[in-house]
């Protein structure tokens, strides 16, 4: 992604439903997160001018993988080319969820009227408001479906499905995904012209 000059990916590192994997496993999840937060792979970051950046529940984390979390955030905040995103025990409900109550908050404590909001309020408090919905989805390992992954941002994302698993997902295995993106029409619900409007 940054020898293309993609500004942005989004990884689905952990779900929210991960944790009932069982214990030896989540520990180990947890040890290579870990591995992957060391100095010498913020070096690399930097060195690709990679900024990284963390979305997701964060409560139930290690305090030590969470200090971890935070150092990497703020020692590449200032990178400026692709952006990548970590979502870590995240799931597309929760976000939603997480996003309503701030806003049922607000309107608790008066500063909010219910009739004021609207998509565009909902959008704003969820975990990637800062960022561009995505273009396309790449769902890996011969699974279809998203898996409760960016619900509310994926209403007019691409998908793609492949067999080839995550570990073996190379350049060649992405150039295929883009190559196949390139290919469609994005619509947004529209239609181009002359398309029948029964379609």
């Amino acid at each position: 992604c940054v020898k293309r000059n993609i500004p942005f990916l989004t990884l689905f590192a952990f779900s929210s439903e991960n944790w009932m994997r069982p214990v030896t496993e989540v520990q180990g999840l947890m040890a290579l997160f870990l591995s992957v937060l060391k100095r010498n792979e913020i070096k690399q970051l930097h060195k690709n001018n990679v900024r990284l950046k963390f979305i997701g529940k964060r409560t139930d984390f290690a305090p030590k993988l969470l200090r971890s979390m935070q150092e990497v955030e703020k020692l590449t905040a200032n990178n400026t080319g692709t952006t990548v995103i970590v979502a870590v025990d995240y799931g597309g409900r929760w976000d939603i969820t997480e996003a309503a109550a701030k806003l049922a908050v607000m309107v608790e404590q008066g500063k909010l009227a219910a009739a004021d909001i609207d998509l565009d309020l909902l959008h704003s408090r969820t975990s990637l408001s800062d960022f561009p919905d995505p273009d396309l989805c790449i769902r890996t390992g011969g699974e279809h479906r998203i898996s409760n992954f960016l619900l509310w941002q994926f209403a007019y994302t691409e998908l793609y499905f492949t067999d080839c698993y995550w570990p073996d997902f190379d350049d060649a295995a992405l150039q295929q995904a883009l190559d196949d993106y390139v290919q469609r029409q994005r619509r947004f619900g529209g239609h181009d012209h002359g398309e029948s409007s029964n379609e």
